[in-house]
């Protein structure tokens, strides 16, 4: 049987682990968003393909990925990866992401939505 003393101990410790993960999600949860610019320019697409990418983007990736950033899917502004790899992955899906069929977004189109992210990504 458990003294008095042991007892208050693991309360303790229970508390202090509970507090240290309310702080870690505190800090942790509120990263702050990189897609507003400070200058407030507006993003201008500079040619018909940007464009195009741009709304194919709004259409089918932006609810998941906000401007880029993280949301219900993982930022692809910092994501290093080649273009190649993003538009495989659009393609396919992996993990949770859905795969966009020939049938729903074409080559062009995904090809667009690359130079979109890139265009975007420079003009942040």
């Amino acid at each position: 049987m458990e003294n008095n003393k042991t007892i208050v101990m693991k309360k303790y410790w229970i508390i202090k682990v509970l507090a240290a993960v309310i702080i870690w999600i505190s800090v942790y949860s509120c990263v702050s968003r990189k897609s507003v610019p400070i200058t407030g320019q507006e993003f201008v697409p500079k040619n018909e393909r940007v464009l195009n990418g741009e709304m194919v983007f709004m259409a089918h990736c932006h609810k998941c990925h906000p401007g880029g950033e993280g949301g219900l899917g993982p930022a692809i502004n910092s994501n290093p990866a080649p273009q190649f790899v993003k538009r495989f992955q659009m393609r396919h899906g992996l993990g949770v992401m859905p795969s966009l069929k020939k049938n729903e977004i074409s080559k062009k189109d995904l090809h667009d939505i690359s130079k979109y992210l890139r265009a975007w990504k420079h003009y942040n």
